[in-house]
């Protein structure tokens, strides 16, 4: 192999994360306005979990290239497009593709990895920094003074979450496994054991007037008892159905569900909010304005990552012909952190 072979891993279908394949090919050219980014630093998200089992509710047709972000250089620049992007270190959101050695991307859609801050540093903030710093400061509009419920306190997302919570101000409790409530104490998080057995119970005893506003990947029952948990004007902010990975079925049921609830409880004269956030809505209508925030947001989050408000640990590194590995590991639960994937 050398620099100008492509290689990227392909999800066949529905199986196990030992049926990934690798497939090699020359690099491909840049079309007009496009970059082509030699990967420095992917990782595995529960995103490619739900793919593996064809249960993330808009993935393409099988076989693809999983992989939602990449932070890379640009190698070769299309048609329309400055040279001197090239040599420069950038991040991208993909949702797939980024599983890859090179991966072609809309020049518009990347994003200066900041100096100071490595490949694989810039790589455990881009897909669950942009959702937490969206959902945190456009969803739901987090305050100082605030207490917020944030499920998963110890995951990709939930951490970063509760970081930049407590960085706002606000207090934060955190559902966990007890393995990783010491590290949340530290960090300022008050935790709960969500293997105890009734988490709204738990949370009244922090939070007896309920809570400004709950981040629920979980779906499910989990929603149900997230909405019944706010304070007035609270708002509840679902982003996943991680309940529902292993089910068989409709992998779109379980998000109309949550989004028939959301609409349900927001008809109700209340003065609390519900909403199902998705970090693409709104790019195929708004594309230039889509793209605008991203770049803004995630600025932000590199920024923050910077000062030192917030961490993401590294759990494990694997080369890209290690994918499999890797899935499986993620799978696991028995490591905390990003665990990235690298050429």
């Amino acid at each position: 192999m050398t620099d100008q072979t492509l290689v990227q891993v392909v999800l066949p279908g529905i199986g196990e994360p030992e049926d990934l394949q690798l497939q090699y090919a020359a690099v491909p050219r840049p079309g007009p306005g496009q970059i082509v980014i030699a990967m420095e630093a992917t990782g595995v998200s529960f995103a490619e979990q739900q793919m593996r089992r064809g249960r993330y509710y808009d993935q393409p047709p099988f076989p693809f290239v999983p992989g939602y972000d990449v932070v890379g250089r640009v190698s070769a620049t299309g048609d329309g497009t400055s040279p001197d992007l090239i040599g420069q270190r950038v991040a991208v959101l993909t949702k797939v593709g980024a599983w890859a050695s090179h991966v072609i991307a809309d020049a518009r859609d990347a994003v200066e990895v900041p100096e100071g801050l490595t490949a694989e540093e810039a790589e455990t903030v881009v897909v669950n920094g942009i959702t937490a710093w969206q959902m945190l400061h456009r969803r739901a509009r987090v305050r100082a003074g605030q207490t917020i419920l944030v499920h998963g306190a110890s995951g990709g997302v939930g951490s970063i979450l509760a970081q930049l919570a407590l960085a706002a101000g606000a207090t934060v409790i955190g559902t966990a496994s007890t393995r990783n409530h010491d590290a949340l104490k530290a960090a300022g998080v008050l935790p709960i054991d969500y293997r105890a057995g009734d988490v709204p119970t738990q949370v009244r005893e922090l939070a007896p007037n309920g809570v400004d506003a709950v981040f629920d990947h979980v779906g499910g029952r989990s929603v149900v008892d997230s909405w019944h948990l706010l304070a007035p004007g609270g708002t509840l902010v679902a982003y996943g159905s991680a309940s529902t990975r292993d089910d068989t079925g409709s992998k779109q049921l379980p998000v109309l569900k949550i989004l028939a609830r959301t609409a349900i409880w927001n008809a109700l004269p209340n003065r609390r909010h519900a909403s199902f956030f998705n970090i693409w809505a709104g790019k195929k209508l708004h594309q230039t304005r889509f793209r605008a925030r991203l770049r803004a947001d995630l600025n932000e989050v590199f920024a923050a990552l910077r000062r030192g408000d917030i961490s993401a640990p590294i759990a494990a590194r694997l080369p890209l012909t290690e994918a499999g590995a890797a899935l499986r590991l993620a799978e696991s639960g028995t490591v905390a952190g990003k665990i990235i994937l690298t050429p």
